[in-house]
């Protein structure tokens, strides 16, 4: 059995990992799998690249900056994914009277998002400059989830970028009102979160690696397929009440990766300078 650690972030997608693990999946496979909980994303990277946790779940992006600054990273997998159509895992939420109704509208506004330079941010200078703004004209200020309703009510931000289970909560107060989805509406179905690994241990070990990519994949459809079971453990895994668990929107758990997708995304974070040079598919995926 080969031990394995796992850097999940405390959101409700990484309870894929934590299904894996109860349902035996990842010991079918040969794994004996722990997990790490981070508090971001940037912070599991540098442990995942110095090989202090074997495996990290996290945003695309972040691993696409960490590479594009030199870090020998690899997409191993796909994790999760956000809604191709309906209601969806993130979105963009301002004051029900604040004059904010287009992407455009945010220009000039300051639009809170937990961390600069990610997702949030990207995706939406993307939809704010396709509706006819300037996507440099628009402000961004780094706040923490949990604090962004409060933050909102009190002025403090015109907008807030805000994912699951805080959303659903959010647009249920009639003093909200939502702008739009930014992931759906750049890319439907975009990738929110991958599976990636040093690429030291790439090149060390790649039949693991590969064996492993195919265990999370397994365990990620099994999750998405048992959605009773994956909320149960929602319960547990977030420490939030049956309620909750049960009316939040969940993301879509897949290994599948698509590298086409994952390349308009790099795309974007070079023409929007969130980095300075795109890394090729080669340095970005297992071959």
């Amino acid at each position: 059995m080969r031990e394995v650690t796992v850097g999940v972030l405390s959101i409700a997608p990484s309870v894929g990992v934590a299904y894996g693990i109860e349902h035996g999946i990842f010991e079918e496979h040969g794994f004996d799998v722990n997990y790490e909980i981070s508090s971001a994303g940037a912070a599991m990277l540098p442990a995942v690249s110095a090989g202090q946790v074997d495996f990290g779940v996290g945003n695309p992006l972040s691993v696409v900056t960490a590479v594009g600054q030199g870090l020998e990273m690899k997409i191993v997998a796909g994790y999760s994914n956000s809604l191709p159509e309906g209601e969806d895992v993130a979105g963009v939420v301002t004051r029900a009277d604040s004059g904010i109704d287009t992407w455009a509208d945010l220009e000039g506004k300051t639009t809170a998002i937990n961390a600069l330079k990610t997702l949030g941010d990207l995706t939406i200078m993307h939809l704010a400059e396709e509706d006819g703004a300037d996507p440099q004209a628009l402000e961004f200020s780094e706040m923490g989830f949990p604090d962004m309703p409060a933050q909102l009510e009190r002025g403090n931000a015109d907008a807030v970028w805000i994912p699951e289970p805080f959303l659903s909560s959010m647009l249920a107060d009639d003093a909200n009102k939502l702008v739009g989805y930014s992931f759906q509406e750049t890319d439907p179905g975009m990738a929110t979160m991958v599976t990636f690994t040093s690429g030291a241990l790439a090149e060390e070990d790649p039949e693991m690696v590969a064996a492993f990519g195919e265990a999370m994949s397994e365990a990620l459809t099994a999750a998405q397929e048992d959605q009773e079971g994956s909320r149960e453990l929602l319960v547990e895994f977030l420490e939030i009440s049956e309620e909750e668990a049960q009316n939040l929107v969940m993301e879509d758990l897949s290994g599948e990766l698509n590298r086409e997708q994952l390349m308009f995304m790099v795309d974007l974070a070079e023409r929007y300078n969130f980095i300075e040079e795109a890394p090729s598919e080669g340095n970005l995926f297992l071959e």
